[in-house]
């Protein structure tokens, strides 16, 4: 079975986040970061080369792949950051009040951080790290 490629790793993320060109990205890296790490409790660590994630999970499916996922993440993409968040049933009222956004598959996508409302994200995090953990809990 195929590993997981998208492992946690010892690189800075505050280098990894100060590499993003447009300074306005960059803040809001930097914001994401300190969002995502108040609201799960989990230090920022890099996941492979492009997300920053915080926690971690065990998975295993059916088909025998397991690895290790952070409980949530962002990755700074060449037009948005992608959000890897994933709340459960409260994605659905949260999201109709969370701002400008676009969804693919499980990934919330947004451009700027002016452009949502910061305590619905903050909503968004709680949920999905306590949702992530009853659906993996580490034995």
């Amino acid at each position: 079975m195929a590993a997981n490629k998208t492992t946690e790793n010892t690189a800075s993320v505050d280098d990894f986040i100060n590499k993003i060109t447009d300074e306005t990205k960059r803040h809001d890296g930097h914001h994401l970061a300190e969002i995502m790490k108040e609201e799960s409790g989990f230090e920022a660590k890099m996941w492979g080369n492009a997300i920053v994630g915080f926690g971690s999970y065990h998975y295993k499916y059916e088909s025998g792949r397991e690895g290790d996922a952070p409980l949530v993440a962002f990755s700074p993409r060449a037009n948005d950051f992608s959000l890897y968040i994933s709340p459960g049933d409260a994605k659905t009222g949260l999201l109709q009040k969370f701002g400008k956004h676009k969804m693919s598959g499980s990934c919330i996508h947004v451009k700027r951080l002016v452009d949502i409302n910061e305590d619905v994200l903050r909503e968004l995090v709680r949920q999905g790290v306590k949702n992530m953990q009853e659906k993996h809990p580490q034995v």
